[in-house]
């Protein structure tokens, strides 16, 4: 295959190392490429829980956050433009689950439904973001307030898995 039939692989990550969109190289296991790949692992799992949702609300709000972790995930990666990610918009999913699931704590186990479980597949994946993230915070290279949004993330895909539980079992909207 010659190079100009080449437009997925562009062979400059073969000796381990990969550019940020400032055009920095580093290597590939640098704390900032695992914590934008890992955001992009919670933005797959997201991915199937909107596939396998039981309603459009649902997919909706998921399609929301999965777009949200795109640009933060541009942000991290340090392309140009990128905002700083705002963790009020995670509050507000939290909110409003609150509003129609209430306040009942209880612990759950995955499962109860496919968009559930791929939830919590997020949820814990945005949960090892967080710990990823701690490198690069204390370091000063990630901000207190990108910081704050991928500490909140796991908490907002919380919601939205009990959120699913309680439309899938009550049949839909």
């Amino acid at each position: 295959m010659s190079d100009k039939e080449i437009w997925i692989t562009t062979r400059g990550g073969d000796r381990g190392k990969t550019s940020l969109g400032d055009g920095t190289r580093v290597d590939k296991d640098h704390p900032r490429v695992e914590l934008y790949g890992t955001i992009d692992e919670c933005q797959a799992a997201l991915g199937l829980a909107r596939a396998t949702a039981c309603a459009p609300e649902l997919a909706e709000s998921i399609l929301e956050l999965e777009t949200d972790l795109y640009g933060v995930m541009g942000y991290l990666a340090l392309y140009p433009g990128q905002k700083e990610p705002d963790a009020e918009k995670l509050d507000a999913i939290v909110l409003k689950v609150k509003n129609i699931v209430g306040t009942r704590f209880q612990f759950v186990r995955p499962g109860d439904s496919p968009s559930g479980a791929a939830l919590h597949m997020a949820r814990t994946v945005a949960r090892r973001a967080e710990r990823a993230a701690v490198a690069l915070f204390r370091t000063e290279e990630l901000d207190e307030r990108a910081y704050a949004y991928i500490n909140r993330l796991s908490d907002a895909i919380y919601a939205l898995s009990l959120w699913t539980d309680h439309v899938c079992r009550a049949g839909g909207n």
